[in-house]
């Protein structure tokens, strides 16, 4: 039995209704895979691709076992763990770099390709960006009663304010780190050991943080 994902109303002009489905019991791969589709099809991006009635594309991270396959049909995208089948196409992606390819593509080049662009939608405005990540995580045991995100904008310091009360958590980034990291398409303790992001809280605070990351990348 699958669970169900279908897009979103979104305001954008070229957004379409697409049905993305994933298992029951999905591993955080697939999950992660579907909630990029759906993110894709929420702002009208690589549509050619996500309506597509046939292919099938694997998905192979570069440096762990994990793999899963992308299915289109006539009725929406199915997302299942492992490759089972002979795909039309393969890549292999970081999936902490986005969906970034790290080999050529095999098979169908113009389906990779294809699957590539619908992996990686346009990055939501930072601030957008946060209120999302803080309506969708807000109720979470131990967060913190408020997020503060600070970046540098072209007249100075700029920074969003979410939530009200004694406890607070700032994030401090590039405008795109912070888009990435509250979207979900960068997990953000991976983000945070690179050195591009800035954090100021307690480490019971940055656990209850990673978890809300997860939370929202993965769509749980």
């Amino acid at each position: 039995m699958a669970e169900t994902m279908t897009a979103p109303t979104s305001t954008s002009a070229g957004a379409a209704e697409v049905d993305v489905r994933i298992e029951d019991d999905a591993s955080p791969l697939v999950r992660l895979i579907g909630r990029t589709l759906r993110d894709s099809a929420w702002t009208g991006h690589a549509l050619a691709t996500l309506t597509r009635s046939t292919g099938t594309v694997a998905i192979h991270s570069h440096d762990t076992p994990q793999a899963a396959t992308i299915s289109f049909g006539d009725d929406g995208i199915d997302v299942s763990s492992g490759v089972l089948i002979e795909p039309d196409a393969a890549l292999t992606v970081d999936l902490n770099a986005r969906f970034a390819p790290t080999a050529d593509p095999s098979g169908d080049a113009d389906l990779a390709g294809g699957v590539l662009r619908a992996l990686t939608p346009p990055l939501p405005e930072w601030r957008d960006a946060a209120q999302r990540f803080w309506d969708a995580t807000r109720s979470l045991p131990g967060i913190p009663d408020v997020l503060i995100a600070v970046t540098e904008g072209p007249e100075g310091l700029e920074q969003a304010v979410l939530g009200e009360g004694p406890t607070h958590y700032l994030i401090a980034g590039a405008p795109e780190t912070l888009a990435g990291v509250f979207s979900g398409a960068d997990d953000l303790f991976a983000v945070l050991s690179s050195g591009a992001l800035g954090i100021q809280g307690t480490l019971s605070q940055l656990s209850v943080m990673t978890g809300a990351s997860w939370k929202v990348r993965f769509d749980v």
